[in-house]
C-alpha cells in the first residue's frame, strides 16, 4: 500500500500576555523543499484541510498557554501526517514549542496544553487514527 507523508510548519511571534499573533509564516515540505505555503482557490483541499488541522491546534496551543499564565515571544509548530493512498490518515504527529517571556511552565500546564488541544474541533471531528500525538514543550526565550 502506498503512503504520503505531508508536513507543515508554523513559526509565530507573539505580542502582549494573550499570546496575540504579530507575525505567522506556515510552510511545507515539496519534494524535500520547504515552501511558503500559499492558499488560494487553486490549492489542492488536502492542503487546506492540513493547514485547518495545524490553525486549530495552534489557537489551542497559544491560548492554553495564556491561560496558564506563559505569555510566549515565539512558538514553532510541525504537524506530520502520514496518509495511505486515499488519503485516510494514519498518523498525526502534532509538536508545539513555545518561548516564554514569562510564567512559570510547570509539567502540570504541559499536560493540561497537550490534552486540550486534543479537544480543538477539528481534531475532535476526525476519525479514530492509529498513531496521534501531540508534544508541547517550552524554553526561555
Amino acid at each position: 500500500m502506498s503512503e504520503f507523508t505531508f508536513q507543515l510548519l508554523l513559526q509565530c511571534r507573539y505580542s502582549g500576555d494573550e499570546n496575540k499573533i504579530e507575525q505567522l509564516h506556515v510552510e511545507h515540505l515539496v519534494d524535500d523543499q520547504w515552501q511558503e505555503l500559499d492558499l488560494n482557490i487553486s490549492s489542492p483541499g488536502f492542503d487546506i484541510f492540513m493547514y485547518a488541522i495545524l490553525t486549530c491546534q495552534h489557537m489551542y496551543f497559544r491560548n492554553n498557554a495564556a491561560e496558564y499564565g506563559l505569555t510566549l515571544d515565539s512558538s514553532e509548530g510541525l504537524i506530520t501526517v502520514i496518509a495511505d493512498k486515499h488519503r485516510s490518515i494514519e498518523t498525526l504527529n502534532i509538536e508545539f514549542k513555545g518561548k516564554v517571556n514569562k510564567g512559570t511552565v510547570t509539567s502540570h500546564a504541559i499536560d493540561s496544553i497537550s490534552a486540550r488541544m486534543k479537544l480543538c474541533p477539528v481534531s475532535i471531528n476526525l476519525k479514530d487514527i492509529k498513531h496521534f500525538k501531540i508534544a508541547v514543550s517550552f524554553e526561555d526565550a
